[in-house]
């Protein structure tokens, strides 16, 4: 059995009620609200710089060079094929580009993006692909779910997002993402993959909590603070 198979059957409860969610269930239905969608798309334009910093570490950490040419590619693709995405929604919406880069990250998105940060610092390789892996795959495996739904691909507005994820090329980047952690498992203890799978267990549950953040256009519980 390989270490996906084990880490999916752990995670598996969680990843279904993804599809159940208000948010995710409103991409794929095409009801979900266009403020909760903007607001989504900004918080995860951040997100993925801070995302993309796991990569820059894993490459760092790599022992070889092909997993350092995996993680450089990882980086390239979200930077650029991902990263593209939100752009483009930007624009619909009338968003510039400097105006992403300036979101104020929301707690959820601090909280998230710090543990995914903290455990790939703190571990080797292997912990870098053990936090990027829980996102990669679970949006892979909700666009090609999502991608089944009547009419969620041809949507005028959110038909492009469930393409996005749904598609040959971030396919690419999640079976990358299983291939690495299934190859740098073969090596390792009970008890060393235990710690990965509750890195990817916590993540998972990160991801979670994120779409809650978007359903509930959440930033931090007080939102204005007075500075002396």
């Amino acid at each position: 059995m390989k270490f996906t198979d084990r880490l999916f059957k752990a995670i598996e409860p969680v990843w279904n009620s993804y599809l159940e969610h208000p948010f995710v269930k409103g991409i794929g239905e095409g009801t979900v609200d266009k403020e909760k969608f903007i607001h989504y798309m900004k918080q995860d334009y951040v997100y993925l710089i801070e995302y993309s910093r796991v990569f820059a570490i894993g490459s760092s950490k790599a022992n070889d060079l092909h997993t350092m040419t995996i993680f450089a590619n990882l980086l390239h693709g979200t930077m650029n094929f991902e990263m593209d995405l939100h752009r483009e929604y930007a624009e619909r919406f009338g968003i510039s580009n400097k105006e992403l880069e300036e979101t104020e990250p929301s707690a959820t998105m601090t909280a998230y993006t710090s543990y995914m940060i903290s455990q790939s610092q703190r571990g080797g390789v292997e912990n870098a692909i053990a936090a990027v892996l829980a996102c990669a795959w679970s949006y892979n495996w909700i666009g090609k779910t999502l991608a089944k739904w009547p009419g969620a691909l041809e949507h005028e507005l959110y038909g492009d997002w469930v393409k996005m994820y749904s598609s040959e090329g971030f396919t690419k980047i999640a079976e990358d993402c299983k291939a690495l952690i299934n190859d740098i498992s073969k090596t390792k203890s009970e008890d060393e993959l235990k710690r990965l799978e509750d890195i990817f267990v916590r993540t998972s549950y990160f991801e979670y909590m994120f779409w809650d953040m978007a359903e509930n256009i959440s930033t931090w519980p007080v939102k204005e603070l007075a500075y002396s």
